[in-house]
């Protein structure tokens, strides 16, 4: 009887894992983008397409980059773009190099954190408004990539967006729905350029942001140092003065974006790198090096026993996070202790495989959100950039300098605040803790794929999955990221997307898992990623290209 049960459990295995496996594949209406010369993915067929226009114009990977960002920033003003801040990955073709280049910047100098939780009457309404900006480091990145890499003039890789804001574009019901749900908080400057007679824009309508298009112009005439001392960054400050922000001159003068060795472990037969500390990407291949020890091919994509195996995995990566994330110069991660294979096969086997173990470390109840946008790059010389970037929430702080266009960050409220002087908490001065996780894999010592999401703190937990969907499962670019996800939320909560079966989910509860079904539209993150194949001669011959079904980006090759 036993071996009858066996072989029945056996079966129900196979056949959950295949109907799962079929589901993915089934459930995007998307087909992989391919090309010969290049290819780019970005959540907005404009920014996509300026970024071809670079490569088509001779142009390189890190060019297109620059200009893909900033399209982004007009026809995405509420995700990212030069009032913010993020983490570029890219992969240097000449000298076979990957090299992380932080955006995050440093937390204002005059920052008290005390002003973001309890007692303070307000601490809820400081994470959101002006007391939450951050130094923004964005167009210091984007000029450090151009120097060092890109070989186009500086002003022509701000020309489309120059000429997007100024014309302006159609919005679709996305950028509306996010255009709704914040127009009450804009202050009146802002309204009249997402407004018609005092109602915020509705879908169809043009959104023309012409004082953005002036604050490109000087960005594309005088390069980075307009925000960091020059005029826009006057501006800027002169805002945070009236409004009581922390953020002073003297934090933009000091600002500079930072190039930093990446960190990376082998899983299977690949190699997979992110971003170092001061990210806090680490937990991502801590979640992977503890899938390592388990079959997870074998048990069924996305079946019980992978999932249950994997939420486990990812509560303890979080707490990870919490423990130990710090600024490389002041309290590095122990990362040669959590990326090993010692501690991988210890944690592992304090995993129970039955039931699910609570959260026990005091958590921030931190909610996931798309508030932040990726995109990804590749040349024909096989050049690569993985880059994620964000305002923070949607619109960030709700403050925009008068006459610049420029939505400002809210970074600090992405800190831990509790308990007061935890690794994570806002401390004046030190490097701002991004969690963004972009990521390119080498595999036969060449890079095979790049990719990353948005997504706040589920970011490092839907990246492996998308991993391993690729080398465990096969899934080409387009159906690992469309495949359904699950993420832990603080305290002790799983989001499961609704594409999983609601059989597993059920099981899922009764192994002791508290489950929030994620409805549609949207999902956990919004991602974006390419794949790369090679010649005889170890030269690109063919891009694939992928682009998350959860949003309504475009990825195109040619």
């Amino acid at each position: 009887m036993g071996n009858i049960k066996a072989i029945m459990f056996f079966f129900t295995i196979i056949s959950t894992g295949f109907f799962l496996f079929s589901l993915t594949i089934g459930q995007t209406s998307r087909k992989p983008a391919e090309g010969i010369q290049g290819m780019v993915s970005s959540s907005h067929p404009i920014a996509t397409r300026a970024g071809l226009d670079i490569l088509k114009k001779e142009g390189n990977a890190f060019d297109a980059a620059v200009a893909v960002a900033a399209v982004l920033n007009v026809v995405e003003p509420m995700m990212s773009g030069i009032g913010g801040y993020g983490t570029i990955l890219i992969y240097d073709a000449q000298k076979s190099e990957i090299r992380f280049l932080d955006s995050s910047g440093k937390i204002p100098g005059a920052v008290d954190s005390d002003v973001f939780r309890k007692p303070d009457p307000n601490y809820l309404e400081n994470r959101r408004g002006p007391k939450a900006v951050s130094t923004p480091g964005n167009v210091n990145a984007w000029e450090a990539m151009s120097k060092t890499y890109g070989v186009l003039e500086w002003s022509t890789l701000f020309q489309k967006a120059i000429k997007v804001a100024e014309e302006g574009y159609i919005i679709n019901g996305r950028t509306v729905r996010m255009i709704q749900s914040a127009f009450k908080t804009f202050p009146e400057h802002a309204k009249s350029i997402y407004g018609n007679k005092g109602r915020p824009l509705k879908k169809g309508e043009r959104l023309v942001q012409k004082d953005l298009a002036k604050s490109l112009k000087i960005v594309a005439r005088e390069g980075a140092k307009a925000i960091y001392g020059g005029s826009l960054g006057k501006a800027i400050i002169t805002e945070m003065r009236q409004t009581g922000g922390f953020l002073s001159l003297e934090d933009l003068i000091n600002d500079k974006a930072e190039w930093w060795e990446p960190i990376h472990i082998v899983y299977r037969d690949c190699e997979v790198y992110t971003a170092s500390p001061p990210s806090t990407a680490f937990p991502s291949l801590i979640r992977l090096g503890l899938m390592t020890q388990f079959e997870v091919s074998r048990m069924g994509h996305n079946s019980l026993e992978a999932l249950h195996r994997f939420i486990e995995v990812t509560k303890h990566a979080f707490w990870c996070r919490l423990q130990y994330a710090g600024d490389p110069e002041v309290n590095p991660p122990p990362l040669d202790h959590l990326l090993s294979e010692k501690y991988w096969e210890e944690q592992a086997r304090s995993i129970d495989l039955e039931k699910a173990r609570p959260f026990a470390y005091p958590g921030s109840n931190e909610e996931h959100t798309q508030h932040t946008t990726h995109f990804v790059v590749a040349d024909s010389g096989g050049n690569i950039v993985s880059a994620t970037q964000t305002l923070g929430n949607s619109f960030g702080s709700r403050i925009m300098p008068k006459g610049t266009g420029i939505w400002l960050n809210n970074s600090l409220a992405y800190c831990t605040f509790e308990p007061k002087g935890n690794p994570m908490d806002a401390h004046a001065g030190r490097r701002k803790l991004s969690g963004d996780c972009p990521t390119i894999i080498i595999r036969d010592g060449k890079p095979w794929a790049a990719l990353g999401t948005p997504g706040g703190h589920t970011i490092g937990q839907t990246v492996p999955q998308m991993v391993m969907n690729m080398i465990d499962f096969g899934l080409n670019i387009q159906e690992a990221l469309a495949a359904p996800r699950v993420s832990f939320i603080e305290p002790d909560t799983i989001a499961v997307e609704e594409d999983i079966p609601e059989n597993v989910r059920n099981m899922l509860i009764k192994m002791g898992h508290k489950i929030r079904v994620i409805r549609k539209p949207g999902g956990l993150g919004n991602a974006h990623g390419l794949t790369i194949e090679y010649g005889e001669d170890g030269k690109p011959i063919r891009f694939i290209g992928g682009s998350d079904p959860r949003g309504s980006g475009l990825a195109q090759g040619y």
